[in-house]
C-alpha cells in the first residue's frame, strides 16, 4: 500500500488496528512486535540491546538488574530548535513555539519515514498515562524501532495487555511514531550494517495538536524519544486540558506530613536541572516532618465536584539528571537507582558500577567516560555528559507516596514556582493573590542549564517551566491559569509561592544551604497556608493582602519572612545572617525586576491577560 499525505491525514483512524498497519505501509520494517510490560518481553529486549552494543550490564553486585547506554555526541538532549508545534495557523501556536503548517510537515514527514525502518523491528507499545482507570488517564501508542525506546517506555508509562485489549476494541488514543530514521537497506536494495546507536542528522519532533498526533524522526534521545514523556504528558496533554478544562504542567507532586500528622499537597514547577528532583524526594532536616514522593516532573491537575484542584503523577518512572546527584544532595534518588535502572552517558569505573560529576567528592582515579574513552581527573573533559540521565520506575523510590497511584488524585495545597538567580528574587516570596501567582509563574528567568541548548548560565525567561513543552500559546496559557482560579472554591484555593535556592551571598557562595534544610521553607509555606485559610472572609474582602499581625513584609516580590519566621533552631549565627542575605528584598533590583516583567508582558501585546497587567501594577505600587 502507498501511504500518501491524504491517507494520513485528517481525520486520522481512531482504530489501533488500521493506524498500526498503515504505519506498516509506511516504515516498511522486517517484522512488527506489540510489546507490554511483561518479564519476557523485557527479557528479549534487554538482550537484544547488548547484543547490539547499545547497553552493557552493570555488575550484578553492585547494581542489580542495571545497564549503561551511550549515545552518539550529536544526540545527547532535546533539540528544541527542531521541535514543532503543527496547528492550523501560526497563531493557535503561539510566539513560544516554532511552528509548521500541518499539511507542509506531514508531506515532508512521510518522506522520512517511509521506508525509515527496512531491516529494523517496528515495536509497538500501548501505553497509558496515569492509572488506567483513573479519570486522569490518557491511552497512547508509541510506534518505534529503537529497543532501547520500547524498554525505557515500559519504565516511564504503564503497559498491560489488558490495555492492548482496550486500544484495538477502539478506546481513544493519542498516537506517537517514531523512528530513529537509520534504515538498513533502501529502495535500490543497498545495504549497511547497524550501529550501537543508529540515528540521523536530519531531527524533527512534530506536535499535531488538533489530531492527537506526534511524530519524531532521527533522535533516540530521551524526550526526543520518549514520547509519552514531554511530547504528550506537556505538548499534546496541555492542548488537551486547554480544550477540556483540566492542566498539564511541568511540576513536582510531594506529600508534606508536619510534626501534628496533619497531610498537605505541594506541586512545584522549575525549570529542568533546578532542583525539582531533589524537592520531590526531600529527607527533612527538622524532626517530625515527613517528605513523600508523587511525582518529579509532571503534574496532571483537574477540579473535582467540590471545586477543589486534584493533581496526579501520570508517568511510571523517573528520567532524572544524573550530574549533582548524590547522597549528600539527593540520598533518595540515590536508592531509587541502586537497582533496575537504565543509565545513559554516564561514566562507567573499573568495578562495573556508574560515576558522574558531583556523585563523589572526588572523582576515582580511573574510568570509562560517556564516550568509551580511558578517563583520569588529568583529563580536562567530564567523564559524564552534564545530561547524562537515569531511567528508574517510580516504585523504587523508598519514599514513595502510598496515595500516589490513587485514581483520583490529591487536593493541591499550594502552588510554588522557582528558578536558577544568583541575585534579585527572594529565597521565597508568597503571592498576594491568584493573579499575583500566576504573574509569578508567567515571569520566570532562570539560568539555562545543560538540559536544553544553549549557553549554560545564561539567563532566559521560562514562564511556568513550560517554554519548551505547551501545546498551544504562553498567553492563552495564563489565560488558562486564570479562570482555572476562578473555579476553585474560595476555600480549597492553593496559596501560591514562589522560591530561588540558588541566590547566592557577596562572596559567590550559596546563601542557602539547601537539601533537606528546604523543609525549613516548606514549613513557613504552610503555616501561610493555614493562616490565611483561617482568613478566607478577610481575604475576600481584600483589595490586595490582610495584615494578619504575622511577622513577614509586603514587597515588591510578595510576601516575605521577617527575621525569626523561617524556624532556624540549630542554625549558627553566620547561617542565620546568611538566611537573613537569602530573603532579602532590594528595591532597586526590585525596581529594574520590575521594569523587565513589564518589558516582558509588552513583548506578547494585547493578547495578555489584563489582570497580569493589574497584578504588576500594584506590585510597583509597593516601591518607596
Amino acid at each position: 500500500m502507498t501511504i500518501t499525505a491524504e491517507r494520513l491525514a485528517p481525520p486520522r483512524t481512531t482504530n489501533a488496528a488500521i493506524w498500526v498497519s498503515d504505519v506498516e505501509a509506511l516504515c516498511r520494517p522486517d517484522s512488527v512486535e506489540w510489546i507490554v510490560d511483561e518479564a519476557d518481553i523485557r527479557e528479549r529486549l534487554t538482550a537484544r540491546l547488548i547484543e547490539a552494543g547499545t547497553i552493557f550490564k552493570l555488575n550484578p553486585d553492585l547494581r542489580p538488574n542495571s545497564y549503561l547506554a551511550r549515545s552518539t555526541e550529536d544526540d545527547v538532549a532535546r533539540v528544541e530548535g527542531r521541535t514543532f508545534i503543527c496547528t492550523p495557523t501560526k497563531d493557535a501556536a503561539g510566539p513560544n513555539n516554532n511552528w509548521r503548517d500541518p499539511v507542509d510537515m506531514r508531506s515532508e514527514l512521510l518522506e522520512l519515514f517511509s521506508g525509515s525502518m527496512t531491516g529494523r523491528v517496528m515495536y509497538v507499545i500501548p501505553f497509558s498515562m496515569g492509572p488506567e482507570d483513573s479519570p486522569f488517564a490518557q491511552y497512547g501508542i508509541q510506534i518505534t524501532d529503537s529497543a532501547y525506546v520500547a524498554l525505557s517506555m515500559l519504565t516511564m508509562t504503564r503497559s498491560t495487555a489488558r490495555l492492548r485489549e482496550r486500544l484495538t476494541a477502539g478506546a481513544p488514543f493519542v498516537a506517537a511514531l517514531h523512528s530513529v530514521g537509520y534504515p538498513l537497506h533502501d529502495d535500490s536494495g543497498a545495504s549497511r550494517s547497524d550501529v550501537a546507536w543508529p540515528s540521523n542528522s536530519r531531527k524533527y519532533i512534530c506536535h499535531f495538536p488538533q489530531l492527537d498526533e506526534i511524530w519524531s524522526f532521527g533522535s533516540g534521545y530521551g524526550g526526543n524519544a520518549l514520547l509519552g514523556k514531554k511530547c504528550f504528558a506537556l505538548r499534546i496533554a496541555s492542548h488537551m486540558g486547554r480544550k477540556q478544562g483540566w492542566m498539564a504542567e511541568h511540576m513536582l507532586l510531594i506529600r508534606v506530613t508536619s510534626p501534628k500528622g496533619k497531610k498537605y499537597h505541594l506541586v512545584a514547577a522549575f525549570p529542568s536541572a533546578c532542583g525539582k528532583t531533589n524537592l520531590a524526594m526531600l529527607q527533612p532536616s527538622m524532626p517530625g516532618w515527613k517528605v513523600e514522593t508523587l511525582g518529579d516532573d509532571i503534574v496532571w491537575m483537574r477540579l473535582d465536584e467540590q471545586g477543589q484542584l486534584r493533581a496526579m503523577n501520570p508517568e511510571n518512572g523517573f528520567f532524572g539528571v544524573a550530574p549533582g546527584t548524590s547522597t549528600k544532595t539527593n540520598p533518595v534518588a540515590m536508592e531509587t537507582v541502586s537497582r533496575d535502572t537504565i543509565f545513559t552517558n554516564v561514566a562507567l569505573t573499573p568495578e562495573g558500577d556508574v560515576w558522574w560529576e558531583g556523585m563523589t567528592k572526588r572523582a576515582p582515579s580511573m574510568l570509562t567516560d560517556w564516550l568509551g574513552n580511558a578517563w583520569t581527573p588529568e583529563s580536562g573533559t567530564p567523564a559524564a555528559h552534564p545530561n547524562s540521565r537515569f531511567t528508574s520506575p517510580v516504585a523504587n523510590c523508598p519514599t514513595v507516596c502510598e496515595d500516589w497511584e490513587a485514581p483520583e488524585g490529591v487536593v493541591v495545597d499550594g502552588i510554588i514556582f522557582g528558578g536558577r538567580r544568583a541575585d534579585t528574587a527572594p529565597l521565597v516570596a508568597q503571592a498576594y493573590d491568584w493573579e499575583h501567582g500566576v504573574l509569578m509563574g508567567a515571569t520566570i528567568v532562570s539560568e539555562r542549564t545543560a538540559a536544553a541548548e544553549g549557553t549554560v548560565g545564561e539567563l532566559r525567561p521560562d514562564p511556568f517551566a513550560m517554554s519548551p513543552f505547551l501545546g498551544y500559546s504562553l498567553t492563552e496559557h495564563w489565560l488558562h491559569w486564570l479562570e482555572i482560579g476562578e473555579q476553585i472554591s474560595a476555600d480549597a484555593k492553593p496559596e501560591i509561592f514562589h522560591v530561588n535556592w540558588f541566590r547566592k551571598a557577596e562572596d559567590g557562595s550559596f546563601a542557602w544551604p539547601g537539601f533537606g534544610e528546604n523543609i525549613r521553607v516548606i514549613d513557613w509555606m504552610i503555616r501561610r497556608i493555614e493562616s490565611q485559610r483561617t482568613h478566607v472572609a478577610d481575604r475576600a474582602n481584600s483589595d490586595f493582602h490582610v495584615d494578619l499581625g504575622e511577622r513577614v513584609q509586603y514587597t515588591p516580590a510578595g510576601i516575605v519572612p521577617e527575621t525569626g519566621a523561617v524556624d532556624t533552631e540549630g542554625f549558627t549565627p553566620e547561617q542565620v545572617a546568611s538566611l537573613e542575605a537569602a530573603v532579602k528584598v532590594d528595591e532597586q533590583e526590585w525596581r529594574r525586576e520590575l521594569e523587565r516583567q513589564q518589558a516582558y508582558l509588552e513583548g506578547y501585546g494585547t493578547s495578555v491577560p489584563l489582570e497580569l497587567h493589574t497584578a504588576l501594577a500594584k506590585l510597583r505600587g509597593l516601591l518607596k
